[in-house]
């Protein structure tokens, strides 16, 4: 059987809609034990501990705790009494705590279901909204609905209750500014993602690179106010001690990535890969700089922007310090603007790799414990095989950008 015959839609819909029953199960299986703890005797919610903390530290006026690791484990175990002893590394900027100072004002059980409902919102809004841009997907769009389920990143956005979803509605925001042509404005949504900094890294070279510096003073503009609006509620000294707990980031990495088979990004891949740490390191830099200028030769290519944007997305989680699998859900718009260019040129070469790169995430996105015992992380894999298809793609489509122009009228 041709792999042309075997990706069909109705198999990939089954497919999906297999994986989602079987994810949201054991969520929903695991989630049903009585009281704030799981079934496996972790915190409901898991991450979302430490963001409560935080607002509860907001509302108590105790600026000055916002970076002490021991206390802020103490305040958890008051919120909630039988959790486990765990330590959350605080590195968010305070303005983080001033979002979840309401969430902080409810119970932790209730407070936890009101925060991922805003996270199932915001991922309903996203795709919906990057769907209805994608010509090639409105006729699937229960096969669109299904996959949008059974997406890993979104399943792990709600199991860790994570804040990645915020992320994913800066950068799916930005494409919709970009799309209409609103170039200061997609550089406020990118600026906003200061919150979560190491995302911001790919975005700040390659529009640096492609010399779009409307959308750089867009970013530096939002960025700023953002940490300005903290800095005037907690001042200089709660900023100073924000700032250390930066620069001092490798001092706590142990602490931060317990497991590193968790983390999907070129760092991760190279230090499971290599014993040598700082041979890993250094393929880790060698291989960022390669594909960031990818990501530029695409952007200031004639691609579309589906394309541009797409490859912006996966650079982002590959060449990201510090990427754990729920920021995965930041692909979302990604795999559906790539989906929509595979159905679009279903009879050429690519149009096929893609889809077959992308019917490969889903299962190993989920794999990332296998990395425990074979040390290679397909993951990454495939994302650079789908950024590599994506740089193919647009150097072709340069020439005849080119020759297009130089066509008299």
């Amino acid at each position: 059987m041709s792999s042309e015959s075997w990706l069909t839609t109705k198999r990939i819909r089954v497919h999906g809609l297999l994986l989602a029953v079987c994810l949201w199960t054991v969520y929903a299986v695991d989630m049903s034990a009585p009281g704030l703890l799981d079934r496996s005797g972790l915190v409901k919610g898991t991450d979302f501990l430490h963001f409560y903390t935080l607002g509860s530290l907001e509302l108590r006026g105790r600026g000055d705790l916002l970076y002490d690791m021991r206390a802020q484990a103490e305040l958890a175990r008051e919120f909630v009494a039988q959790a486990p002893d765990s330590v959350y590394v605080p590195l968010y900027g305070p303005q983080v705590s001033l979002l979840f100072a309401p969430f902080a004002r409810l119970p932790y059980g209730w407070a936890l279901m009101v925060w991922l409902g805003v996270n199932g919102v915001i991922y309903a809004f996203c795709c919906h909204t990057v769907w209805k841009s994608c010509p090639s997907l409105r006729a699937y769009r229960w096969t669109v609905l299904i996959l949008a389920i059974a997406f890993p990143g979104f399943f792990h956005l709600l199991a860790w209750g994570q804040t990645s979803g915020l992320a994913l509605l800066c950068f799916t925001l930005a494409f919709l500014a970009l799309r209409s042509d609103r170039t200061l404005l997609a550089g406020l949504a990118i600026g906003s993602l200061i919150f979560k900094p190491q995302l911001g890294l790919a975005a700040a070279v390659v529009f640096l690179f492609a010399r779009q510096w409307k959308l750089v003073a867009g970013a530096v503009m939002a960025a700023s106010l953002e940490i300005a609006a903290a800095w005037m509620h907690y001042g200089t000294e709660v900023m100073r001690t924000y700032l250390h707990a930066l620069t001092h980031v490798r001092e706590v990495l142990p602490l931060l990535e317990p497991r590193l088979y968790q983390n999907d990004s070129l760092r991760s891949f190279w230090s499971l890969l290599l014993p040598w740490p700082r041979v890993a390191f250094a393929l880790y830099v060698v291989s960022t700089v390669g594909v960031l200028a990818l990501a530029v030769r695409v952007w200031r290519s004639g691609s579309s922007l589906s394309l541009r944007f797409s490859v912006l997305m996966f650079v982002t989680v590959l060449v990201s310090p510090h990427l754990t699998v729920y920021d995965l859900v930041i692909l979302a718009p990604a795999f559906l603007l790539l989906g929509d260019w595979a159905l679009a040129h279903r009879e050429q070469r690519f149009g096929l790799r893609i889809q077959q790169l992308l019917y490969l995430s889903y299962p190993l996105f989920l794999m990332g414990p296998l990395a425990r015992i074979t040390h290679l992380q397909l993951s990454v894999v495939v994302m650079t095989a789908l950024l590599w298809v994506c740089w193919i793609i647009s150097a072709r489509s340069l020439p005849a950008a080119l020759t297009s122009l130089a066509v008299p009228s």
